[in-house]
């Protein structure tokens, strides 16, 4: 019996160093469906049960060096065969065209304000920018206050007392005429229709609507695509570029004003634009603007004649934002009778550039406020974010030192519509 119980217990002892036979020194195990689960003993995944092996035999296979560019993402590394190019330097002289209209000279325009609260019983505009003459009938208006100080004037007149010269400038101040005071001191009668006479000659246009007369901001052309015309202008990745809005030249728009209206005292109601002098408008890019100094001589011609060059001096250089575009203004005063409001304008002007380098624009890739070029490494090209500057015919000048690059001589080859790069810095 002793014999059979020792036998028995030497057989365990051999079970039980069969089992922790693999086991080595420092050896950990993991679950193969969940790499997080790591002991340093045989076992069970506490998480789905399964048994746990050694993690050496998890560990992933060494790669070979040569094809590691293969296995980056291609939104970080491209590779490919397209030729690089080198950027050059060198100060250069390109012409850029800029684009205007043939506005009103806004010092010579004039405000027709209403002096008295009351309601407009006549209105003899009816249309903006109709073509009016200094003295002209515009209105007639009616005001309980005015109609009270010409009975305080009669009542003065009557009496005989000294404050006939007081309310007579009073009711001088409230918009009468000299004429008019006469008239009711003659008849003894109350004028509760007072007319409102035009002060200047021009074309009238109602206040609310000087926003549509005509403006350069309405002539900047739409921004163009980065591609070049080799079949690629649609794998930016960007929108299409909205075509640019047509120039607001001045319409012959129905007034706002009605009969019976009521109007405020001080109340501005009409602008009248002064065809004397005109102005030409030009839009400059934010590149291009820095450039422009007033008094600066420009060089222009009507776009529908290319042959009529004409000149003028940059009187005013005026920031502005409109639309959602952030562009400056430079205005010509005319002198010359020969255009008309509304009519569209071209210039060239000459600028020298010197500085940076430069890039074909097919090579610089347009990523919103960002601008993206490919670098090559090897045989393979890296995108990499630069600084941009003036934008000209073909070409693109670049703020950031790359003349030690190579590049890709068309980013758009290297991606599609539906890429997202990561740029390197």
């Amino acid at each position: 019996m002793s014999f059979a119980i020792l036998g028995l217990a030497a057989c365990k002892g051999n079970g039980a160093k069969t089992e922790h036979a693999g086991h080595k020194a420092g050896q950990t195990y993991t679950c193969p469906m969940h790499p997080q689960i790591v002991q340093d003993k045989p076992g069970k995944c506490p998480i789905c049960g399964m048994d746990l092996v050694p993690k050496d035999a998890h560990s992933e296979p060494a790669l070979d060096s040569s094809i590691n560019a293969l296995t980056k993402p291609v939104n970080a590394q491209v590779v490919a065969t397209i030729p690089a190019i080198s950027a050059e330097s060198g100060t250069r002289i390109y012409a850029s065209d800029v684009y205007g209209i043939i506005t009103y000279d806004t010092r010579n325009q004039t405000s027709i304000s209403s002096r008295v609260g009351g309601r407009i019983e006549r209105l003899y505009i009816r249309y903006n920018f109709q073509p009016i003459r200094k003295g002209q009938l515009i209105m007639e208006v009616y005001s309980p206050d005015l109609a009270a100080a010409q009975r305080e004037l009669l009542l003065v007149a009557r009496n005989g007392g000294e404050m006939l010269s007081a309310a007579k400038q009073r009711l001088q101040l409230l918009g009468m005429q000299s004429a008019q005071i006469e008239q009711v001191l003659k008849t003894g009668n109350i004028l509760y229709r007072v007319p409102v006479y035009s002060n200047s000659d021009g074309y009238i246009l109602e206040k609310s609507a000087t926003a549509t007369a005509p403006s350069a901001a309405a002539t900047m052309p739409a921004p163009s695509g980065g591609a070049s015309g080799d079949g690629m202008s649609g794998m930016s990745g960007a929108a299409p570029a909205a075509a640019a809005p047509a120039p607001a030249a001045p319409a012959a728009t129905p007034v706002m004003l009605r009969e019976g209206q009521y109007v405020s005292a001080g109340q501005s109601l009409f602008t009248i634009y002064q065809n004397r002098a005109l102005v030409a408008e030009f839009a400059f890019p934010p590149q291009l603007a820095a450039r422009i100094r007033q008094g600066q001589k420009l060089l222009f011609y009507p776009t529908s004649d290319e042959n009529h060059m004409l000149s003028g001096s940059v009187g005013l250089i005026e920031p502005v934002f409109r639309n959602g575009m952030n562009f400056t203004i430079a205005r010509v005063y005319l002198n010359d009778q020969q255009f008309h409001v509304g009519q569209l304008l071209s210039a060239n002007v000459p600028v020298i550039y010197s500085g940076g380098w430069w890039l074909p624009k097919r090579a610089v890739l347009k990523l919103g406020n960002k601008s993206v070029v490919f670098r090559k490494e090897k045989d393979s090209y890296l995108p990499m974010t630069v600084t941009t500057g003036i934008e000209t015919n073909d070409m693109i000048q670049v703020d950031t030192d790359i003349s030690t690059w190579k590049v890709a001589s068309n980013a758009y080859y290297l991606i599609d519509s539906e890429s997202f790069i990561k740029t390197n810095n």
